[in-house]
């Protein structure tokens, strides 16, 4: 290569608009012309930030709404920071940043009630909680009018608790999981192993489709009337017999109903993934097909089932009226799910905020009511890490050569 050839390379610029002694017009660099300082987005950010505050405290009046001041603030950053890169590089880098900005601000949006739920819960349950933790250890046998309006009148502490709403909570929901599981995870076997597209088949889809969008009411309804039925038909008719009715095994029932949809829908989906090659192995060495079933598919696909299982289990833990439609309220604990009322902590929070205990003071009712939506919020928060932990636990292991 000649020497003028050389220098004719070594000196061309990478940028068009570079000047003639081989620098950037922008910036001092040649490989970062057209391109924005990294700086620019703190800078249109906290422009916006000032520029929405503005408009929130003209628009708003005398209150200050830091929730419309979120949103005019994310607007005006999008805004901005399209036109920045708009002016400083180019259409189509613009165009994408106005894109992904736009979708992170969705997901700020959706994660908005969410926060808000657990900082509200949280900064409403936890102080009372705190202060309170007899709550935890407490039913509400002892506690009246005359002791919450001494605690508003006298300053004394905040008396009663929800034990036997926790306890009410977790033996429904285990009764309610030992009813569910095997019907779905019997139902979500045959759909995927031994059905073959028939009309009974398809009739198990669609209902299951169609319970899955039932009412919790409805759901509570049922199982009542079920019980009811079995009661007058079996035992007798008289207000002994018809009393049994409303009792934990009932509200379990009524929780199966809304539970059973989502374990046949989740295992079917765990079953389907399993690969076709596992099963063909497996009966290529002889296996029979419920060994199959038993020894290749549910192992493999375990770890989904027990995720499933478990959301299954979060989304019906927080059911009011079902529970309170078959199981009733009680002030008392109660170990016997298969005699009498039970109290779970969805109607208990329910009852506190509709019926306080002495409607001339409802503060501590509001209390208490609050302690116990924490509870459950930890409860159905644990029950969501426990199927993540699970399903980590119980997948197969990635095995190389």
């Amino acid at each position: 290569m000649s020497t003028a050839v050389k220098k004719t390379v070594e000196g061309a610029s990478p940028d068009p608009k570079a000047s003639k002694n081989g620098k950037s017009s922008r910036n001092g660099n040649a490989f970062t012309a057209g391109q924005k300082p990294r700086w620019v987005w703190a800078v249109v950010l906290a422009g916006a930030l000032v520029v929405g505050a503005g408009i929130t405290v003209v628009l708003g009046g005398e209150g200050f709404s830091v929730t419309g001041w979120l949103i005019f603030s994310a607007i005006l950053y999008v805004i901005g920071m399209y036109v920045t890169t708009r002016v400083m590089e180019n259409r189509r880098r613009a165009t994408d940043g106005l894109w992904r900005n736009l979708v992170w601000a969705a997901f700020v949006v959706a994660l908005i009630p969410l926060v808000s739920l657990l900082w509200t819960v949280f900064a409403q349950g936890l102080p009372t909680l705190i202060a309170n933790p007899s709550l935890l250890t407490e039913d509400m046998s002892t506690t009246n009018g005359a002791t919450d309006q001494a605690t508003v009148d006298e300053g004394e502490s905040l008396a009663g608790g929800f034990v036997h709403g926790l306890i009410g909570t977790l033996m429904i929901t285990v009764l309610a999981t030992l009813i569910s599981v095997p019907i779905g995870l019997m139902a979500s076997i045959y759909l995927t192993e031994y059905s073959r597209g028939g009309l009974f088949a398809r009739s198990i889809t669609f209902f299951v489709d169609v319970m899955t969008g039932i009412p919790s009411i409805v759901a509570g309804l049922f199982a009542f009337a079920a019980v009811q039925l079995f009661v007058t038909t079996f035992i007798g008719t008289g207000p002994a017999q018809l009393q049994m009715v409303k009792m934990g095994l009932t509200a379990s029932i009524a929780l199966s109903v809304l539970m059973i949809p989502v374990v046949v829908r989740s295992t079917e989906e765990m079953l389907r993934v399993v690969p076709n090659e596992l099963r063909e192995a497996s009966y290529a060495l002889g296996v029979r097909k419920w060994q199959t079933i038993m020894k290749v598919v549910l192992p493999t696909s375990i770890s989904g089932i027990a995720s499933g299982v478990t959301l299954a289990i979060a989304r019906v833990a927080g059911e009011t009226a079902p529970i309170l439609v078959t199981a009733g309220f009680l002030a008392t604990t109660t170990w016997n799910p298969f005699n009498g009322w039970m109290t779970a902590l969805p109607v208990y929070i329910y009852r506190q905020l509709i019926n306080p205990t002495a409607p001339g003071a409802p503060l501590p009712s509001e209390l208490r009511a609050w302690a116990a939506a924490l509870v459950l919020i930890v409860i159905v928060m644990l029950l969501n890490l426990i199927a993540r932990i699970v399903a980590k636990a119980f997948a197969p292991t990635k095995t190389g050569r």
